[in-house]
């Protein structure tokens, strides 16, 4: 029944829509009409056709708030981030207090990965106004690094609006992030279908070794929004822990791509390819973390096991020795360092007893090494 009025409401949108366009056609320079149009057009989401009446209505004068904030409207509806910007800055700078104007350029700022500048004007009064700000204002903080003030921000504004999925949401992945397991999952649970809170609960599923649940958690997360690089690197995570090593490399590297900066999505990414059998993409991904930053010890340590399972011990002996200079408990050059020792800088005995470690299940979990090494690459940096 729902999608029945739902599509009975679009086709009501357009048809006044159409029924606007034919007045237009005998009055065009009406402009209260043109402005009727253009909100009739937003509604029926046709961002072009309101922008091009907006348009006609600025050639013949100024555009008013009202008609500046419906061309706003329509460029963000277009995902014409900059040209929403524009807009709806000059409408705060002509005095415009309204927290929904102020949220729309934050929202066009960020889309333009001004996270700065989108966190200065989305402030706490508006954040407490809309529920949509708040969850706006919760991200931005997240993104810029802040995790207490988002953690305090966010604890306060899921009691003021807590009915708003996206809020819950975006409250889930932060909670992940500040090491809040009870507020990620409580979060989740009120998101509905939101595809962040499905990844929210596939991470979950996933840190207690439910692989299975992981995978179908992931797979619903992405079917609805398959830009979520969380998704996909947990998607992959969750394949190499049920044994689908080739598809689960794919879809951390997939995932490292999307997240573009984030360390820990390479070295995730590495350590899959090399559970697949495939060293050479392996070091690549290795490499493509330490070109963004040459100080993180587990892509020394990452290295330097390649390095001496293909033959090299005094570069792997080298790269473990900075490793472990940059953090003494970095994992990967422990590794390194105990192969080294153990199979007294010999080649072939170091790729034995890999090779036998590697087969060998770790604790209860049943992950072998190599699956735990990805599974703590992806919670670094």
């Amino acid at each position: 029944m729902t999608e029945f009025a739902d599509h009975d409401a679009d086709t009501a949108r357009t048809d006044r829509m159409a029924m606007l366009l034919r007045l237009l056609e005998s009055d065009p320079g009406n402009l209260a009409l043109l402005a009727d149009t253009a909100e009739a057009a937003l509604d029926a989401h046709e961002a072009q056709i309101a922008g091009d009446l907006l348009d006609r209505y600025a050639a013949i004068t100024p555009l008013p708030p009202r008609e500046a904030n419906l061309a706003g409207l329509a460029a963000l509806q277009a995902k014409r981030f900059d040209r929403a910007a524009e807009i709806f800055s000059r409408l705060v700078a002509d005095g415009a207090k309204d927290s929904a104007v102020r949220f729309n350029l934050a929202w066009a700022r960020a889309n333009l990965k001004e996270f700065e500048a989108a966190l200065e004007i989305l402030d706490d009064d508006s954040a407490r106004d809309l529920a949509q700000a708040a969850m706006l204002r919760v991200q931005l903080l997240h993104e810029v690094g802040d995790f207490d003030a988002a953690g305090e921000v966010a604890r306060d504004y899921i009691t003021l609006h807590p009915d708003h999925h996206g809020l819950m949401a975006a409250v889930s992945v932060l909670a992940l992030d500040i090491d809040d397991e009870a507020l990620a999952e409580a979060c989740a649970a009120k998101a509905g279908a939101h595809p962040d809170a499905l990844t929210t609960k596939g991470t979950l599923a996933l840190g207690h070794e439910r692989a299975t649940e992981a995978v179908f958690l992931f797979d619903l997360a992405l079917a609805a929004n398959p830009s979520l690089p969380r998704a996909w690197i947990g998607l992959g995570l969750a394949k190499l822990m049920t044994g689908e090593s080739a598809s689960a490399a794919a879809d951390i590297d997939h995932g490292a791509e999307l997240f573009g900066d984030h360390l820990g999505s390479w070295i995730a990414a590495g350590w899959a390819y090399f559970v697949a059998g495939d060293t050479i993409t392996s070091r690549a991904r290795f490499e493509a973390a330490m070109a963004l930053d040459a100080t993180f010890a587990e892509t020394h340590g990452s290295l330097a096991v390649l390095d001496l399972l293909g033959g090299d011990i005094a570069e792997a002996t080298r790269k473990s020795d900075i490793a472990l200079r940059l953090d003494r408990k970095c994992y990967s050059a422990a590794l390194a360092k105990s192969l080294i020792a153990a199979s007294g800088g010999d080649q072939v005995t170091a790729r034995r007893i890999f090779d036998h470690a590697a087969r060998t299940p770790i604790g209860e979990s049943g992950r072998t090494i190599g699956q735990a090494l990805a599974k703590m690459g992806l919670g670094a940096g």
